[in-house]
């Protein structure tokens, strides 16, 4: 299986639960913060995976991957910060209310 199949799961998933908050309060503020998360969490893959893929850490199989790079890393792995950014706030939501203790 290609990174690319990997990902489509977590992409749908993200898509779907994310979209299930509409309704909820806050849903365009909500947005702007994960936007922003996901902005931060896509340059600190862009430094890290690179670093790490250049000290030799791991490698990725050719064949595997779509061929995009930015930099060392392979534009896969800039699917999973995406999605973490989007995903979680959005679950949170979902979630029901804690009663105060």
């Amino acid at each position: 299986m290609t990174y690319g199949l990997l990902i489509l799961p977590f992409a749908l998933a993200t898509i779907a639960v994310t979209l299930a908050t509409i309704p909820r309060p806050g849903f365009g503020r909500r947005m702007l913060s994960s936007a922003l998360a996901a902005v931060v969490l896509i340059v600190l893959t862009a430094v890290f995976d690179n670093v790490m893929i250049a000290a030799g850490l791991f490698t990725y199989p050719v064949d595997q991957i779509s061929g995009l790079r930015v930099g060392l890393a392979p534009l896969e792995d800039f699917a999973y910060p995406l999605c973490a950014a989007f995903l979680v706030p959005a679950v949170f939501v979902l979630l029901p209310a804690r009663k105060a203790a």
